[in-house]
């Protein structure tokens, strides 16, 4: 899973604009099933781990907005099944190396004190992580928290080593190839999840990588980024498995603006396609992303799938896959697509489909209607809400993404019917602690505000 890597940075979805050459991840497209109506979790990255995780959305928990920032507790409650705790319960090896971006604390080896964010340090080589990705499923982990903690390197339960951040994506390449090989000499069912640090900040292709794109040192990493996907690709093929390995591309979320979106639009470059937005938004360039999807002899090469489907999905997709029930109280926002794998239709067992932008705004998707409960972006893209506000722009948008893709036409005062049977939808799969069928669920708080402009919900 990529960081940051926006839905036109991918050369093979975006053949007209897209400037950035992406060879490895374009042949994983053409070897394998492209789905062209994808989304994340959210439309930033906390939540987006959080849902693929757990199969549940994020704002289910005491996250309304924004991210995690480190030296705090797991979001992932100890007790909440996993995708990784389910495979491992029956008998896959289990791996994260990369960036966790959860939660968790450092402690004290000598003292067991929890430590306290220091001014412009990072966790000390030895501090120990009591609750982090080994406490939730995984087996083994090698890799950092988030990008602000990035040079603090991480095995395990405990900070190894500190490391230039210029070395961390190379090294998530040389510890993941490894790690495949390794397994497959167990002879036993792996699941390595790799979610990268890049292209997201900081922007540190490294010094073989710069300027290859003629672009912008953000393209250049996108093109480094590129390169990785293609050394764990060919570890795979390599090993011989490739005919029982499923492989999953896809990013948390749109491209972010620090990329310098403006310059490369300029230089012909659309970081989000056709789309309109980008990272933290709840247009589409928020949150629909690339997700291709590899199984040789298994999957058609060079196919595509239409049906909307969500990060959030993966957790019954793979338990479809096995034959087996998701645990009890998990998966609740979880829905197998796995039928499209074989060109076959997904039953439709949830109304829709829930969006949420870095502020906390919702969307709603439900066929081809897509539902906004904000005046602008929800987002960073302009207008922002205070701006749109102020603006006079209306309280809700409505869009037809099927002919409107672009999200230019607002409909929503001449449908107002669809727009308050797209809310009572969402009002209905928060209450519920779940979007899909089955019994009702509980969230993890009681305060999850369904509009977040600060005034009282305006009518539809």
């Amino acid at each position: 899973m990529c960081d940051d890597l926006g839905y036109g940075d991918v050369q093979c979805l975006n053949p007209k604009f897209g400037k950035i050459k992406t060879p490895c991840i374009d042949s994983l497209a053409a070897n394998g099933m492209t789905f062209n109506d994808a989304h994340s979790g959210s439309a930033v990255c906390t939540p987006t781990r959080y849902g693929l995780l757990t199969g549940r959305h994020c704002w289910r928990t005491r996250l309304q907005n924004g991210v995690v920032q480190g030296f705090a507790p797991c979001l992932i409650a100890e007790s909440r099944p996993t995708v990784a705790t389910y495979l491992r319960s029956l008998g896959y090896q289990t791996a994260i190396i990369g960036k966790w971006h959860l939660n968790f604390q450092y402690q004290d080896p000598s003292t067991k004190a929890f430590l306290k964010r220091a001014k412009n340090s990072i966790p000390p080589v030895g501090a120990l992580v009591p609750d982090g990705p080994v406490s939730r499923g995984f087996d083994y982990f090698h890799g950092f928290h988030h990008s602000r903690d990035m040079d603090a390197v991480i095995e395990n339960g405990e900070v190894i080593e500190h490391d230039n951040s210029v070395n961390m994506l190379p090294r998530l390449a040389s510890q993941s190839v490894r790690y495949i090989k390794e397994a497959t000499n167990t002879k036993k069912p792996f699941f390595l999840y790799v979610p990268l640090s890049s292209p997201h900040t900081p922007i540190v292709p490294s010094a073989e990588w710069e300027g290859k794109s003629g672009l912008s040192p953000y393209a250049d990493f996108v093109m480094q980024t590129d390169d990785v996907v293609g050394q764990i690709i060919t570890a795979i093929d390599s090993c011989e498995i490739s005919d029982h390995t499923l492989i999953v591309f896809t990013s948390d979320n749109g491209c972010s603006k620090a990329a310098g979106i403006q310059q490369l639009a300029e230089r012909g470059h659309r970081v989000s396609g056709p789309y309109r937005g980008s990272k933290a938004d709840l247009w589409e360039g928020g949150h629909r992303i690339p997700f291709f999807m590899r199984w040789t002899g298994t999957i058609q090469p060079n196919t595509s799938s239409d049906e909307t489907i969500c990060i959030t999905d993966m957790f019954a997709t793979i338990a479809d896959l096995l034959v087996s029930d998701t645990p009890s109280l998990a998966a609740e926002d979880s829905v197998s697509f796995l039928p499209a794998l074989h060109a076959e239709p997904v039953p439709n067992t949830r109304n829709g489909l829930i969006h949420a932008s870095i502020s906390g705004h919702f969307g709603y998707r439900s066929n081809n209607w897509k539902l906004l409960l904000a005046r602008g972006s929800g987002g960073w893209t302009t207008p922002k809400e205070a701006q749109a506000k102020k603006d006079q722009l209306p309280a809700f948008q409505l869009y037809d993404i099927a002919n409107d893709p672009g999200e230019l036409h607002n409909l929503q005062s001449e449908n107002r019917d669809i727009a308050e049977q797209l809310f009572h939808f969402l009002e209905t799969d928060v209450r519920r602690g779940r979007s899909t069928v089955g019994s009702e669920s509980a969230n993890d708080t009681e305060m999850i505000e369904l509009w977040k402009s600060g005034e009282a919900v305006p009518k539809l």
